[in-house]
C-alpha cells in the first residue's frame, strides 16, 4: 500500500527535536519558526510535557467518557484561569476542526437556526461545516456545499451591518479568527470584532472565536479576539494546545445549556491528551510565555519593519506575516534549503512566523540574520 498523495513534501526527515531546534536524520540542525502549523507552543521535548505523558501512560493510556477522568476537570479549571474565563464550560475532542464543527452545531442548538456568517480569507477546518465555512472552494467536496454559510469580506464593518440588518433573526452564528493564519496573517480590526460583539448580542446569534492557530497565547493573549476588549461566546482550541498531541477543545459560554448526548466524542479528553495540555499549561503559566511571546514577537515585528525589501509585516506576538514581492518568492525555500531554517507560507508570497511561545531573542536573531542574507542575495 502506498501514502495517499496529498501533501508537498520537503525531502527532510526530522528525527529529533528540543525547544526551538530540530535535527534530521542526517544530523544537520535546523531552527524552528514554524512549529509544525503552530502546534509546538511550548518548545520540542519540553521535560516537564515528556514527564507528564510518560507517568500518565505508565498509570492508564485510554478509557472512554462513560467514566470520570480528573485530568479533563483539571484542564478545564487551570484553562479558565489563565485565559480568564472561569465561569465557561470546556468540552474537549480532537482537532481544530472538530471545535469548531462543534462550535457551530452548538451555535444551532442554542438558537435553533442555520445561516453561518464567516469571511473571506477564513480557513476553519476540513470537516463537513466547518470547511464549508472555509473560504476556498478547491477543498470543498459536492456534498459539503450548503446555502446556509453566508461570506463576507474581512474586516468589512458595513458589510456585516446590511447583513444583519437583511437577515439577522436567521443568523445562528458569526465564525472569525482574530488573525487569520493561512488567509496570510491578516489581523481582524478591533471595530470589526467589537461589531460582531455587538450585532451577535442584538440578534442573539452566537459569536464563535475561532482561535485554533492564534489562541493559546501565540498573540501575547490567551485568545487574540480579547485584544479587542470584548468576549466571544465560544472559543475552539487545538494546535498549541497541546504541544503536539492531539487535542482540540471549545470554551463555552454559561447562557448555552447543555444536555446529555448534545455532543459526544470517542478520544476527546483522553488521559493522555488531557495530560499533555495541562503540561503545555503549566509551563505557559510557570515560565511567563504569553508575555515572551507579546516581547519576542514586538521585537520580531519592529526589526522586520526595517528591511527595506519587505512589502508588508503584520500579525501579534508570534504569530507573524511576511509579505514580499514576486520577486523575492524563492525567499522561503532557499531559507529552508540553504539557511537550515522552517517556515510557513500562505498565497501569494507570505512567510509565516508561527514558532514556539518560548522563542529566545537569540533565535529570533538568527533568523533575522538570515532573511537579512536572502533579501540580499536572493
Amino acid at each position: 500500500m502506498k501514502l495517499f498523495d496529498v501533501y508537498a513534501i520537503n525531502p527532510i526527515e526530522i528525527a529529533r527535536g528540543e525547544g526551538s531546534v530540530v535535527w534530521d536524520s542526517e544530523g544537520n540542525e535546523y531552527l524552528d519558526m514554524y512549529g509544525g502549523h503552530a502546534v509546538i507552543s511550548i518548545g520540542h521535548t519540553h521535560p516537564h510535557y515528556v514527564k507528564r505523558i510518560t507517568d500518565q501512560l505508565h498509570k492508564i493510556g485510554f478509557y472512554s467518557n462513560s467514566v470520570e477522568i480528573p485530568g479533563q476537570t483539571q484542564l478545564a479549571e487551570l484553562i479558565g484561569n489563565v485565559s480568564g474565563k472561569a465561569g465557561f464550560q470546556l468540552f474537549l475532542c480532537n482537532s481544530g476542526a472538530e471545535a469548531n464543527e462543534n462550535a457551530l452545531k452548538l451555535a444551532s442548538f442554542y438558537n435553533n437556526r442555520k445561516k453561518v456568517i464567516a469571511f473571506t480569507g477564513a480557513f476553519h477546518g476540513r470537516t463537513s461545516l466547518a470547511v464549508a465555512a472555509t473560504h476556498n472552494a478547491k477543498i470543498v467536496a459536492p456534498v459539503n456545499e450548503t446555502d446556509h454559510v453566508i461570506f463576507l469580506p474581512f474586516n468589512d464593518t458595513e458589510a456585516l451591518e446590511a447583513a444583519f440588518s437583511s437577515y439577522g433573526n436567521e443568523i445562528s452564528s458569526v465564525i472569525v479568527e482574530g488573525i487569520q493564519g493561512v488567509g496570510g496573517i491578516q489581523v481582524a480590526s478591533y471595530e470589526f470584532l467589537k461589531q460582531i460583539r455587538d450585532l451577535t448580542s442584538q440578534y442573539d446569534s452566537i459569536f464563535i472565536a475561532d482561535s485554533v492557530q492564534c489562541g493559546y497565547g501565540r498573540s501575547g493573549s490567551f485568545y487574540s479576539h480579547d485584544l479587542a476588549g470584548i468576549e466571544a461566546d465560544i472559543y475552539s482550541m487545538a494546535k498549541g494546545m497541546g504541544n503536539g498531541f492531539p487535542i482540540g477543545g471549545i470554551a463555552i459560554s454559561p447562557k448555552i445549556k447543555p444536555w446529555i448526548g448534545m455532543l459526544g466524542t470517542t478520544f476527546g479528553g483522553n488521559h493522555l491528551a488531557c495530560a499533555a495540555a495541562l503540561a503545555v499549561l503549566e509551563v505557559i503559566e510557570k515560565d511567563n510565555l504569553i508575555e515572551n511571546a507579546a516581547d519576542v514577537g514586538t521585537y520580531l515585528i519592529d526589526e522586520l519593519r526595517k528591511m527595506d525589501k519587505i512589502s508588508e509585516v503584520r500579525g501579534k506576538g508570534l504569530m507573524i506575516g511576511i509579505d514580499l514581492p514576486e520577486e523575492l518568492s524563492s525567499v522561503k525555500k532557499n531559507l529552508l534549503l540553504k539557511n537550515r531554517i522552517f517556515t510557513g507560507e500562505a498565497k501569494p508570497n507570505v512567510i509565516r512566523l508561527l514558532p514556539a511561545l518560548n522563542l529566545t531573542k537569540a533565535h529570533a536573531d538568527r533568523f533575522l540574520e538570515a532573511l537579512d542574507e536572502r533579501l540580499k542575495t536572493d
